[in-house]
């Protein structure tokens, strides 16, 4: 009986770790990434607070000029990274969204109701708490700054507690800051716009609607995604809605279809191999044209059997990981600390603050428990209340998300300046406390009990 089970547990293993492998990999990219944004802000921190302070500022403001012929557009270096490169970066946020909604933690309706309500609820606290304190002033404008998660610092903190944070909490923190990510770019497409243009948004769709068209008839070239995405992210730069929404809404157009099924692409790559096979190599250095040929055929067939959708988020992941946040981090997280010495009243940093640090985990504990006690949810079993609560304080971790709003949300900059402050003093203590709380959970908690 034993030889027996052991079997059938080492036989299942394989399958478990082919469920298991494209989250881990995405666990450690995360995890890599958010290292390389706390470099990035350390050197923009200390860089804009130096006597070479200035010298950070003038490069953000200095001009650059893209286009051709008299399709020329000129912006701050500051705007090509908030306005252009985070169209790629929320392009990859869209592309993952629609994986997870057609077959990831949100496919699932059961599975997917809980972090989904959790997420609400860790959106609508800091809201109302910021809100709360910066009724009837200016400033109100800023309430969407608190009620994102960055989830590349909040994955990192739970990858190192390694195997003392569940699988399942794992789990349930991505699906949650994913479901965050719908909420804010919802939140930054309704309220973060200016100077509505209703022709430059039709163009906008039209461009869209083609790209959708094109990939139902089978377009699955990545440059031909590419030039749709800059013609979509002109027309909305135009339209007053703001430019990184095009990214997210042309994501949702990228096909999830796969040319080929398994049994074609086995029979594809078997016969390519036997092409590959069949000639010798004859000790020569170079490939004889039929092998060439047998790559090229299994590179294809490679190809066809990956959606899309899959084949651009594994593109692209790396480039926004590795460049393109640790970039915009280096250009948003140099904060002036004298200017802050400036600020007329202290309703934004303590909104900004309370939000992330009180807000989060009130919002996303409280709606989770609602959800199971009403029974519109499943808590998982091996998941104590104690570690929902740990991981809501890790939902305060704000940064990327949070100092993009800010960036909208605020002109004067005293205003601005404090605004960063707070979500990067904020999110240290999110970070800290929730490792702190998931750590001390991991030894004093109780095995959780079904509810």
């Amino acid at each position: 009986m034993r030889r027996t089970s052991r079997s059938r547990s080492s036989s299942s293993r394989p399958a478990l770790r082919r469920i298991l492998y494209p989250f881990q990999q995405f666990l450690q990219l995360e995890t890599s990434s958010g290292v390389l944004l706390l470099v990035c802000t350390t050197i923009a921190l200390v860089w804009a607070n130096s006597s070479y302070g200035d010298i950070y500022r003038q490069i953000l403001d200095t001009p650059i000029t893209v286009g051709v012929g008299k399709w020329l557009s000129r912006h701050s270096v500051l705007f090509w990274i908030n306005d252009g490169l985070m169209a790629v970066f929320f392009f990859v946020v869209g592309l993952e969204i629609k994986r997870e909604v057609i077959g990831g933690e949100l496919a699932d309706k059961k599975k997917a109701a809980l972090p989904i309500i959790a997420a609400f609820g860790g959106m609508v606290a800091p809201a109302c708490i910021y809100a709360s304190l910066n009724w009837g002033t200016a400033d109100i404008h800023g309430w969407g700054v608190p009620v994102a998660t960055d989830i590349a610092f909040a994955i990192g903190v739970l990858t190192i507690l390694g195997a003392r944070a569940p699988i399942a909490l794992k789990v349930f923190l991505t699906a949650l800051a994913i479901a965050d990510d719908i909420g804010a770019v919802v939140v930054i497409a309704l309220f973060y716009g200016h100077g509505f243009v209703p022709a430059a948004l039709a163009l906008g769709l039209g461009v869209l609607a083609l790209s959708w068209v094109l990939g139902r008839m089978g377009l699955r070239s990545p440059m031909a995604f590419a030039l749709l995405g800059i013609g979509v992210w002109a027309a909305f730069l135009q339209s007053g809605v703001h430019a990184t929404v095009a990214g997210v809404l042309l994501a949702l157009t990228v096909p999830a279809t796969t040319e080929l099924d398994g049994d074609e692409f086995r029979a594809r790559v078997e016969g390519a191999m036997d092409d590959f096979a069949r000639l010798p190599r004859d000790g020569v250095p170079t490939l004889a044209a039929e092998q060439q040929a047998a790559i090229s055929a299994l590179e294809s067939a490679c190809e066809s059997v990956q959606t899309p959708l899959q084949r651009l988020e594994r593109m692209l992941h790396p480039w926004v990981s590795y460049a393109i946040m640790p970039v915009f981090a280096l250009a948003n997280a140099g904060v002036h600390i004298a200017g802050i010495g400036k600020l007329e009243h202290l309703g934004v940093p303590l909104g900004v603050i309370l939000g992330l640090v009180i807000g989060k985990p009130l919002g996303i504990t409280a709606a989770s428990w609602l959800a199971v006690r009403f029974r519109l949810a499943e808590k998982p079993s091996d998941v104590t209340w104690r570690q929902i609560l740990g991981a809501g304080v890790l939902g305060g971790i704000g940064f990327t998300m949070a100092l993009f709003i800010a960036g909208l949300s605020y002109r004067h900059p005293a205003t601005l300046a404090a605004a960063k402050a707070s979500i990067l003093g904020a999110s240290l203590v999110a970070g800290v406390v929730g490792y702190a709380s998931l750590r001390w959970c991991s030894v004093h908690c109780r095995k959780p009990t079904a509810d």
